[in-house]
């Protein structure tokens, strides 16, 4: 009992102390042949085997991470392993019994709610998750078999399991050894067998438990698949209609469109990664770990998939940019030229800034096996969160992409309230009639482009706010408009053109009865509301007559180059 006392107070002691020696596994394996204990993170037990008795089973369970004696269950009585669901850890040794003179035959069991006595070099851990090393000692007996059922505890909706090895102590190597023991259990049931008895455990890998928000991707696929559609066909529009406006203006709106297009086309087909669906078995081979954390297997293709997706969508964006430099020049600098080469200009900031920040941000930060420095795990896209799951600015998501795309919205927005106040909503009376009207349209037309994105990934960032339901609502929102760029620039630049509303009507006049005219009602229509009642006029005109003037776009401007 005095010893029993002492052993105690001596556990303590060394735990308070976080103190490790060599030989000190070895005294608890000799004192559990004879004594019990039961300290909240190591547990002594002993079975001393009567006559007809050859095997010993040992089970233990934890309250709230602690070891309790109520908890703690020994018998030689047990045929075999019981169902693992009721325990977090098991052990069943077969002996066969030597003959010894004084015929003592016992088994102690010791029982570590961690790893801090068994300090491996080889094995590194990232995780939190307990690490139970279970030793058996064998007095006057030989070991058959030992069978071992470990069922850890860990935060199951952070990290999975990936494998597992099963290992002893080797004294020897002081670190973890495989050989005599294999493992025959799965992901659900860490099952290990040997064939000697020492201090056992299994040494785990996880992967991190990434999530995907499921409910959004109906939303973005169809609203993307529509944009696609979309932008083909205003694509095709301004180029077959091309003659019909200056080409400065047919080239920015093609560009744009273009970048657009391609990025949902990308987005569409590459954004998921497969690495995210794949569920691998556990490895039949019982082979050393060196690591609790496993990365995902690098995927060159998402990779790439992310460096595209990160280029053509600053592209989009540094050509809504571009369109507003050009109105800006268009409708606030209408008495000076645009300067020569300006198209030229523009298409080598259009597509060479993004490509200059792109390759910039990728030498940085990514490294061959260190992809996820660069890009996410649930989805191809630039990374933006650390290993603690906590977005972190070393991340390329914040400089190089949300910095980036908040400059360029500030700038678009600058110019969009000045041309709003100086040109929408000012009368210039320097201007005629006919040139306010154009100019009109045009701002309404182009200048939509640059509002519908600054407003969409204005919703963008109000995902960042750090509450559930508020993230959820602009979540819905952003991907909604977010998802349909391409086809509100349809509406705008094609639908609502009078070339393309005189083509349809042409189109249905061919398939009505030739005997009845077609007549449509047309009506001016002006932005400006404070213009006198006397510049409205009705009329009735046939369709081939389809007046320009109800047009909202750029379609109708003269078919001077610049």
């Amino acid at each position: 009992m005095i010893l029993r006392k002492l052993l105690l107070q001596w556990l303590q002691w060394l735990q308070l102390a976080n103190f490790w020696m060599p030989d000190l596994t070895r005294t608890l394996e000799n004192f559990s042949l004879n004594g019990s204990a039961v300290q909240p993170n190591i547990a002594v037990q002993h079975i001393s085997f009567k006559t007809n008795s050859t095997k010993a089973w040992f089970s233990a369970k934890t309250v709230s991470g602690s070891l309790l004696s109520e908890n703690i269950n020994v018998s030689e009585k047990v045929p075999d392993i019981k169902d693992a669901s009721n325990s977090e850890v098991q052990i069943l040794i077969n002996i066969t019994k030597n003959d010894s003179p004084s015929g003592n035959e016992s088994i102690g069991f010791v029982l570590y709610q961690n790893d801090k006595f068994f300090q491996s070099e080889s094995y590194k851990t990232h995780f939190n998750h307990t690490k139970q090393i279970i030793s058996g000692h064998v007095a006057n007996a030989t070991v058959n078999d030992v069978q071992i059922v470990f069922n850890p505890k860990f935060n199951k909706s952070e990290i999975l399991l990936h494998d597992y090895a099963c290992v002893f102590w080797d004294y020897n190597a002081n670190d973890w050894d495989t050989k005599g023991c294999t493992k025959e259990g799965n992901k659900s049931e860490l099952r290990c067998r040997c064939n000697h008895a020492t201090s056992f455990a299994v040494l785990m890998s996880f992967k991190i438990n990434y999530k995907y928000a499921k409910p959004l991707e109906i939303v973005s696929n169809i609203g993307t698949g529509v944009s696609i559609v979309g932008l083909v066909i205003t694509i095709l529009f301004q180029i077959l209609t091309r003659k019909t406006r200056k080409f400065s203006v047919t080239w920015m709106l093609v560009n744009l469109c273009t970048s657009m297009l391609i990025f949902n086309i990308i987005f569409i087909s590459g954004i998921d990664n497969p690495n995210a669906k794949n569920n691998v078995a556990v490895s039949t081979t019982n082979t050393l770990l060196d690591s609790d954390r496993v990365d995902p297997p690098e995927n060159a293709s998402c990779t790439a998939v992310a460096v595209l997706l990160h280029y053509f969508l600053l592209a989009t964006f540094m050509w809504t940019a571009v369109n507003s430099a050009h109105l800006y020049l268009l409708l606030l600098k209408t008495l000076r030229p645009i300067p020569g080469h300006f198209t030229l200009f523009m298409s080598i900031i259009g597509w060479g800034v993004p490509a200059v920040v792109v390759a910039i941000t990728l030498g940085a930060t990514y490294r061959k096996g260190k992809q996820l420095n660069y890009r996410q795990e649930e989805f191809c896209w630039l990374a933006v969160l650390d290993d603690k799951g906590e977005v972190s600015i070393k991340k390329p998501m914040i400089g190089a992409f949300l910095l980036v795309v908040a400059v360029i919205l500030l700038f678009n927005i600058i110019i969009f309230v000045k041309i709003t106040v100086l040109v929408m909503w000012k009368e210039n009376t320097n201007l005629t009639s006919n040139k306010k009207k154009s100019f009109t349209t045009k701002i309404f037309g182009t200048l939509s482009v640059a509002v519908v994105l600054g407003i969409t990934w204005i919703l963008g960032y109000m995902m960042l706010i750090n509450q559930e339901e508020t993230n959820f609502v602009f979540s819905i929102l952003f991907c909604i408009f977010n998802a349909t760029q391409g086809l509100q620039i349809c509406i705008l630049y094609t639908f609502r053109s009078p070339i393309f509303k005189k083509k349809v009507t042409e189109l249905f006049s061919f398939v009505s009865l030739p005997d009845i005219p077609i007549y449509l009602h047309s009506k001016s229509y002006y932005l400006l509301k404070f213009r006198s009642k006397k510049n409205t006029y009705e009329n009735f005109k046939p369709s081939e007559t389809f007046s320009e003037e109800t047009s909202f776009s750029s379609n109708d401007q003269t078919s001077t180059k610049n």
